[in-house]
């Protein structure tokens, strides 16, 4: 068993607070948004020793990332591309010869990147597109030139197509400030009123706070707004459009660091990527149940092939200690109070709020003492039981409750047949 030290994020959008304060470090003043847990090439961990090993030296390369993310205001508005997308844009930057560290390159990998959230705090989050009739209803309510173009394309073209081509148009078209500003301005009106369709009108308003002139303002109406109590968990398969607003979450996700920008960024767009993936259909959002290991430990187990998150309370009630989901490989970071780990040689490692650490397959089985809260991060056995995943949007607004199933690259449509949201 390994200390960690980790890499971390300074982008704008991150809390100058909650991860120093998670860490038990003091706060500089500038914004800290993610702490990178894994061996992934562009913030690789490293042993907490003298000699500073590369984690990637002892565990080889971990199939998945694991994250803190504290975020102050949005982030970028963005989808991650499917295994197959992934593997011919990172082949065809490679043979252009961009660096993989240029702020221009878009394939940094060539891997999807289904991805989990697990709330710290209260998490708010856009994701996945409303129902076309949700929509719609959005819009009507905008009394603006650009709020009534955009109903009634949708309305010609009702449907998940309808829906990526007034994507699409917001993106490539010469939408002025102006415009924006008249959207934003009629939104606040609403809300003052108190009329709002399931928080539209106050997430363009508390958006544009923020990104005043931005294109991704409008297209906020036609997202999800999801708000994740400590707790619980929401999974975005490949291809999911979403931005998360605020709050303070694990996340885990494939060892990827493939991203397609819409807005709300000051980084670079690339709207043509990111139509051509939205265009490949939709795969999961959904809510996670978990399943119980034990007594004291929830297991977040989406059925994807390369993770599942792991809670685990642990106190003076079980002085043995509380056994940790098997794996041969994982990431452990203590997320409340003090705990001791022991493994199977009888190896103990303290940790404190914020410490994480490395087991790999010498280590056997691993146990928890103290009175704490501990994440695993590791990748399942084929066989382990899979969570219970509440669709937060399916065809024609159904809703319904189904058991996980690997998907490998992130494209419902490939998988299964299933047509794309509408």
């Amino acid at each position: 068993m390994y200390l960690l030290d980790n890499a971390s994020r300074r982008y704008d959008w991150g809390s100058s607070s909650d991860i120093p304060q998670f860490l038990g470090q003091s706060a500089d003043g500038s914004p800290l948004a993610e702490i990178w847990m894994g061996t992934h090439p562009l913030g690789p961990s490293t042993l907490a020793t003298a000699d500073r090993v590369p984690l990637a030296d002892v565990a080889g390369e971990l199939p998945f990332l694991f994250k803190i993310l504290a975020a102050d205001r949005p982030l970028s508005l963005q989808v991650h591309p499917s295994q197959t997308m992934a593997q011919a844009g990172f082949a065809a930057e490679e043979a252009a010869g961009v660096p993989l560290d240029a702020p221009e390159r878009t394939y940094r990998d060539p891997h999807h990147k289904p991805e989990m959230a697990y709330a710290l705090t209260t998490f708010d989050t856009l994701v996945g597109f409303r129902p076309t009739a949700e929509i719609l209803r959005v819009l009507h309510g905008i009394d603006t030139p650009l709020a009534r173009s955009l109903g009634e394309g949708l309305r010609a073209v009702p449907g998940f197509r309808g829906i990526i081509r007034l994507v699409e148009r917001l993106l490539t078209e010469d939408i002025g400030p102006d415009e924006i500003t008249a959207v934003v301005e009629a939104c606040r009106e609403l809300v003052e009123a108190g009329i709002d369709v399931k928080r539209a009108y106050v997430t363009a308003v508390e958006i544009a706070e923020h990104y005043p002139d931005d294109v991704g303002v409008i297209i906020s109406l036609t997202l999800n707004r999801l708000t994740l109590q400590p707790g619980e968990a929401a999974f975005l398969g490949a291809g999911i459009i979403h931005a998360h607003l605020k709050g303070m979450c694990l996340e885990i996700m494939a060892a990827s660091d493939n991203v397609l920008r819409a807005g709300l960024t000051s980084k670079p767009l690339n709207p043509s990527g990111l139509v051509q993936c939205l265009e490949r259909g939709m795969s999961r959002l959904a809510r996670v149940t978990p399943e119980p290991f034990g007594f004291s430990t929830d297991v977040f187990n989406p059925d994807v092939r390369e993770f599942a998150l792991a809670v685990t309370q642990s106190s003076k009630a079980e002085p043995e200690g509380v056994l940790l989901p098997p794996a041969p490989h994982r990431i452990v970071v203590c997320t409340g109070g003090e705990v001791e780990l022991v493994n199977a040689a009888g190896d103990h490692l303290k940790l404190a709020r914020g410490d994480s650490m490395y087991a790999g397959p010498d280590d056997g089985d691993v146990r928890v003492l103290g009175t704490g809260e501990v994440a695993q991060a590791y990748t399942p056995s084929p066989d382990a039981p899979t969570a219970e995943l509440v669709d937060l949007v399916l065809p024609f607004g159904e809703r319904r409750v189904r058991r996980g199933r690997r998907m490998d690259n992130g494209d419902q449509r490939e998988q299964d047949g299933t047509p794309p949201q509408a």
